[in-house]
């Protein structure tokens, strides 16, 4: 079994081949067709929190599509156990679940996400969340215990400001939604400083030299 490491922001993400409740499915098959990917564990089949996340992940699957998000689920798991939760699920949720969930019974895609973690008490898969862009590197990630349902309202936004940021060359603030103000780099030198807060800046909200916001274009 290849080495368990979590991969860092900006780094790439292992791209894979795995078979899943789809079929045999790639990384490489969404990022290439410029698709972001939020790539979830889950540490097994039947498990209570898991399976209401299955149920919200599958209810807002249609809003990650309309921002070109696509959901894949992993855990160790077999494809027949996999089919026989997602099938049940629909059922209870009255839902049906769109996205692959890889079973990942030889742990190549655990390992190669740093899923399998040694101080846990067995190899179930922790509970990870992966957000991919389209040119395959890693923007953020996101771990929990295994106490916790994920919050998939939040999840949403992680792909909704990270767009935003990528599209507009700036960054979000804390708690941001879309059609809130956002925030410009830093002036780079002093002479830069004195002209953000001279009120040479148009259009910008200037709480101090280093810290300003502005509003962005309404789409159309």
């Amino acid at each position: 079994m290849a080495e368990s490491r979590i991969p860092r922001i900006m780094e790439p993400a292992p791209d894979f081949e795995a078979k899943s409740t789809h079929g045999l499915i790639r990384l490489s098959d969404y990022t290439s067709r410029g698709k972001w990917v939020l790539l979830f564990s889950h540490p097994a089949d039947f498990t209570p929190v898991c399976s209401t996340e299955f149920i919200e992940f599958a209810r807002r699957y249609d809003d990650f599509e309309k921002i070109n998000v696509q959901l894949i689920g992993v855990s160790i798991d077999s494809v027949f156990s996999h089919i026989a939760w997602v099938r049940d699920l629909e059922q209870i949720g009255g839902i049906q679940v769109k996205f692959p969930v890889i079973a990942d019974l030889d742990q190549k895609v655990s390992s190669a996400y740093g899923l399998v973690h040694e101080a846990a008490a067995d190899t179930a898969t922790v509970r990870a969340v992966f957000a991919i862009d389209p040119k395959g590197s890693v923007r953020a990630l996101i771990y929990y215990p295994m106490q916790l349902g994920r919050n998939i309202d939040e999840l949403f936004r992680v792909f909704q400001a990270l767009q935003t940021a990528d599209d507009n060359g700036v960054s979000c603030p804390a708690n941001w939604r879309p059609g809130q103000p956002v925030i410009v780099a830093a002036p780079a030198t002093v002479e830069d400083a004195a002209k953000r807060t001279s009120g040479a800046a148009s259009g910008l909200n200037v709480q101090s030299w280093y810290l300003s916001k502005k509003d962005l274009p309404i789409a159309k």
